[in-house]
């Protein structure tokens, strides 16, 4: 279990964090109780060596389920070691880089208060923050810990996608800059429950709407205009 910090920066322009890993994987085979035997591409390990990224995400990782996950909306998945930790303690379990299904282990950055459309430079690479990520059943049986998706909803720690503004590499140890944030306020904390548990909210999401994955923003829209409706 990591012994950093546990009071990561505020997310302010000119805020530092640090990339203490970069993961990838094949799709292996993974069981689920409902649906059986079935591809994955959760399982995803750490790489050494800086590691080229494209519009949709590193060499060599692979998204196997394209529904809800990959696109230029999502090209790369980070997790915060310190949440990783918060787990971890809770878990009694070592949680290392990849355990997530993220790409990018991050310290020093608090995600679930990262703000949508918020740019981070890391090593050659300019990112964009656009969305949580919600739990799924791949996640609960990765584990092997019931109520998994429960849980992790409940938690309500559940990391950031990020869209490629500009290609390059990066590699462990290069520093994560914000360098520009929106203020709008928006946060990928108010988000994930938007989403999830307080779908009310959705229409607040409307000022973030452009920094959403395409996938994301028919749900915002919907609800945009059904206030219209109730208002009108």
């Amino acid at each position: 279990m990591s012994e950093r910090a546990s009071a990561p920066v505020n997310g302010t322009p000119g805020g530092t964090g640090r990339l203490e890993a970069v993961c990838v994987s094949a799709a292996r085979p993974i069981r689920l109780p409902r649906a059986g035997d079935t591809q994955s591409a959760i399982d995803k390990r750490p790489v050494d060596g800086r590691v080229t990224v494209g519009p949709l995400g590193l060499d060599g990782d692979v998204q196997v389920n394209q529904k809800f996950h990959g696109g230029e909306g999502q090209a790369l998945y980070a997790y915060a070691q310190e949440d990783a930790d918060r787990w971890a303690a809770e878990l009694d379990r070592d949680l290392p880089a990849g355990r997530f299904g993220e790409n990018l282990r991050t310290s020093g950055l608090d995600l679930t208060g990262a703000v949508l459309g918020e740019r981070w430079r890391i090593g050659g690479v300019l990112v964009e923050v656009t969305a949580p990520r919600t739990p799924c059943a791949k996640l609960q049986a990765h584990w092997g810990v019931p109520r998994l998706i429960k849980r992790f909803t409940e938690r309500g720690l559940p990391g950031a996608y990020l869209r490629v503004l500009q290609t390059g590499d990066l590699g462990a140890g290069d520093a994560v800059e914000i360098v520009e944030r929106p203020d709008h306020g928006i946060t990928i904390g108010t988000t994930f429950r938007a989403f999830t548990t307080e779908r009310a909210r959705l229409a607040d999401l409307a000022p973030a709407r452009s920094a959403l994955p395409a996938r994301n923003r028919p749900a915002v829209d919907a609800a945009v205009a059904a206030r219209a409706d109730v208002g009108g």
